[in-house]
């Protein structure tokens, strides 16, 4: 078994991810080939958390933007995210991969309430962990919670998976010169305001020394190598990291 850098990981997937390329709804062939990436890294030793995200249902923000009270649209946007892990603890069971779904809002009949320690002991178990409902609270994202359940868990790195290779200094769909970063420093992402998380999540890693990694989930092998130490999308860090 090769040597891994990382031995628990936080991946945070975007909801868009589980639309495909409509981007809104629920795309099964996505779900597996999503599973079976997990899988592969799962079966290198590693502790892996999920935080989900519920955009391609609903997103609390752009509902606000329609005349939704801001903090009914976030509520409702935690729910998405817990139909998205569902889907995704399903493709995982089929795959063979053990699988608990905790959510930050009680509802028992379909999944944990998000308990720190039982959660670490899942991971120890060899079950991957898949968070859902956000904070629980409104105004946060799932960004926001990616960074604090990655220190409440002890996670090494979080690993934010999107459909774009790494982070840009403007949107690569719409600018064929679009310049991409390979490394970066908390404070840069900041002072740039570049898309990498919000402030809040990249403070919260800053202050907590979580570095995070950038890359296309869509691209085969890409989690695996970032958890064996391979340079893949864009790394965020402190430090005397230079940027690219």
């Amino acid at each position: 078994m090769p040597k891994t850098k990382y031995k628990r990981i936080l991946l945070k997937l975007s909801g868009e991810i589980f639309g495909g390329k409509f981007k809104q709804g629920l795309d099964p062939e996505v779900l597996q080939i999503v599973a079976r990436e997990i899988k592969k890294v799962k079966e290198l030793g590693i502790d892996i958390a999920i935080v989900v995200g519920g955009g391609n249902i609903f997103r609390g923000l752009k509902g606000s933007e329609k005349g939704i009270d801001r903090a009914t649209g976030d509520y409702m946007g935690m729910l998405a995210t817990v139909i998205n892990a569902l889907a995704l603890q399903d493709s995982l069971e089929h795959e063979g991969v053990h699988s608990r779904v905790q959510t930050a809002i009680t509802m028992q009949a379909v999944a944990e309430p998000f308990i720190r320690r039982r959660a670490v002991r899942h991971m120890e178990k060899g079950r991957v962990v898949i968070l859902a409902g956000g904070t629980g609270n409104p105004y946060f994202s799932t960004d926001t919670t990616a960074a604090l359940r990655a220190a409440e868990l002890d996670a090494e790195v979080i690993i934010k998976a999107t459909k774009v290779d790494g982070v840009y200094d403007r949107d690569p769909m719409r600018f064929e010169d679009a310049k991409k970063y390979k490394k970066l420093t908390y404070l840069s992402i900041l002072k740039k305001r570049l898309k990498v998380m919000d402030s809040t999540a990249a403070s919260l890693c800053m202050d907590n020394g979580i570095p995070i990694i950038v890359l296309n989930l869509m691209k085969k092998d890409n989690i695996e190598n970032a958890v064996l130490g391979k340079k893949v999308g864009t790394y965020v860090g402190n430090a005397p990291q230079k940027e690219a």
